[in-house]
């Protein structure tokens, strides 16, 4: 069961103590804490190779070629890209999967936040996905023009299986998004039968 930030919390006094076991279970979703916390320390990681990327850029930016100069770019939106998709699984999963955050009125709180659960999370995540296999792709069709001259480090096979899973993520985003919305259609017509 996911909450919206905006379901308010029962008074203490209406809240019934959970019997051991039922508690136990239910408390077992904080050792999900240590996961979001290494998924911190990898969002650091990757700031720090963005830093290096970007420096790596600038201190040859008089000497790289303009496609270069385009593939280095694309490796730091594909740092960027991924570094979103660490934020929504942290902050999301962290709210979805284990407590709130309760960051209701805060200025800075995600948008997508105030409406975040296990099936717009996957949704989310899937379009991250996809976003970031695009870069890769776009990389290596880039790079694949230098496929005949031997100078490539991709092989005709590479550029074809990377476009299958490419595919294969979009034809996956898509029938996750078509489930969702069947099982929202029949939480619709449910409450519409219960209403009349």
């Amino acid at each position: 069961m996911s909450f919206t930030p905006e379901t308010p919390l029962p008074p203490k006094a209406e809240r019934k103590a959970l019997r051991p076991i039922p508690l136990l279970i239910f408390s077992s979703r904080w050792l999900q804490l240590p996961l979001y916390i290494g998924l911190i320390v990898a969002q650091g990681v990757y700031v720090v190779l963005f830093l290096k990327e970007l420096w790596h850029l600038f201190a040859h930016a008089f000497d790289f070629s303009e496609q270069q100069i385009m593939l280095a770019v694309l490796g730091l939106i594909d740092v960027v890209m991924i570094s979103n998709l660490l934020v929504m699984v942290i902050v999301g999963g962290y709210e979805t999967f284990v407590s709130r955050l309760n960051l209701e009125g805060h200025p800075d709180q995600p948008e997508w936040l105030s409406h975040v659960n296990a099936s717009v999370l996957k949704i989310k995540l899937a379009m991250a996905i996809i976003g970031i296999s695009s870069i890769h792709l776009l990389r290596t069709f880039i790079e694949a023009g230098a496929l005949a001259s031997g100078k490539s480090s991709y092989t005709e096979t590479g550029v074809m299986w990377q476009t299958i899973i490419h595919t294969v993520f979009i034809l996956s985003a898509i029938g996750i998004a078509y489930v969702d919305k069947l099982s929202n259609d029949s939480a619709e017509h449910a409450k519409g039968g219960v209403a009349h």
